[in-house]
């Protein structure tokens, strides 16, 4: 071996870098939280040898949802655990500590859900816990088929990706999550503007105060079945209160 060399103790022990680079270089504004657990899934089949299935769980209220799915595998036994109230996923989610099912065939742990997903043809389950502190409840599953986890090398590889995958996941969930709320405020702010038109044409119109006229609105929102907001939209176009 030449002076000053590294040597490298097994050839799988190199992806690790390589994968946990083109996680940190997707950029956010360009990935849904789907695509993303799509590019775990595909670099954690390069440490694992097979393509898992990828989810994430997020816990909120004593809810649990699947919020992204990257197969229809992970899903299914995402809602098996919520459906038996237990299982790797939700101990993952909310305790904040990496939860792992080995070998489904012969479990230690969750035997009604570890029946379950081995019938599914699923042999090991690991789910991470999702960084974000009080904000987020969360964890990032992995579903792995033909054969179970049992190589701790591979088993070390993998936990050493988890640790950026999760990061990259939890930036994709908090992002879109930003994006859906600046999508609601802007059409609660786009709903106040149309209302308030209509409003004040009613103000104007028949010489009522504000309150009066959103009176007049809401009865007939009530009364024709229409939303405020599509009733004062409509008003506002074609200054008809009322669809004739």
């Amino acid at each position: 071996m030449p002076h000053g060399a590294q040597q490298v103790n097994d050839p799988d022990d190199a992806v690790v870098p390589f994968v946990v680079g083109r996680l940190g270089r997707l950029p956010l504004g360009e990935h849904s939280l789907s695509s993303v657990l799509q590019q775990v899934s595909a670099v954690a089949a390069e440490i694992l040898h097979e393509e898992p299935a990828t989810s994430v769980t997020v816990v909120d209220g004593g809810r649990a949802v699947t919020v992204a799915a990257s197969a229809p595998l992970a899903r299914a036994l995402d809602e098996v655990q919520y459906r038996l109230g237990d299982g790797p996923c939700l101990a993952a989610a909310t305790s904040g500590q990496r939860s792992e099912l080995v070998d489904t065939r012969s479990p230690e742990v969750w035997a009604a859900f570890a029946e379950r997903a081995a019938a599914e043809g699923c042999r090991s389950v690991l789910s991470f816990p999702l960084p974000g502190g009080d904000r987020l409840a969360a964890a990032l599953n992995v579903y792995s088929g033909a054969s179970a986890i049992r190589d701790e090398g591979a088993l070390e590889r993998f936990v050493g990706l988890a640790d950026y995958a999760v990061v990259a996941v939890s930036n994709a969930y908090l992002y879109e999550a930003a994006v859906d709320r600046v999508g609601h405020l802007e059409r609660a702010l786009d709903s106040r503007a149309v209302i308030d038109q209509a409003k004040g044409i009613l103000m104007e119109r028949f010489k009522l105060t504000a309150e009066q006229a959103f009176q007049v609105l809401t009865r007939v929102s009530m009364e024709s079945n229409v939303k405020v907001r599509d009733l004062a939209e409509r008003f506002v176009v074609t200054g008809d209160l009322r669809p004739r």
